[in-house]
């Protein structure tokens, strides 16, 4: 007779301490990609800023960077989810922000963000007096 199957979490506990397991994070095929979540994540945490400090140029740059290695991150051997998801995730989050900057600079944005600002009457400094 024939062992039960084992369950999802024994065999994940499994590969966990396995050498395998240890070999795969002491590589750059884990390292690579977990450095590279700097970018996605900066561009997710810059999603509640000012869409006036967005650089349109370098948005853009990184839309289609990310597409190229999402690319890339398909045809590496070994298969690689963890780079191709950074890619994904970096994707989604720069469009996202290119998104934001063109309806700021070309759909009203910037001439809504004027009109809400505070009006203040009085003003910034006192006059300067010369003696």
């Amino acid at each position: 007779m024939s062992a039960p199957p084992s369950s999802f979490i024994q065999r994940a506990q499994n590969f966990v301490f396995s050498k395998d397991f240890v070999k795969y994070i002491c590589s750059t095929h884990f390292w690579g990609p977990v450095s590279n979540f700097g970018i996605p994540v900066a561009a997710i945490l810059d999603l509640k800023k000012d869409p006036n400090l967005i650089s349109g140029p370098m948005t853009g740059s990184l839309v289609i960077y990310s597409l190229v290695f999402m690319k890339y991150a398909t045809a590496v051997t070994p298969w690689n989810p963890l780079l191709f998801g950074c890619h994904a995730v970096n994707e989604v989050a720069q469009l996202g922000q290119a998104f934001r900057w063109t309806n700021y600079w070309y759909f009203g944005g910037h001439e809504r963000a004027i009109a809400n600002a505070p009006k203040t009457e009085e003003p910034v400094a006192a006059p300067v007096k010369k003696e």
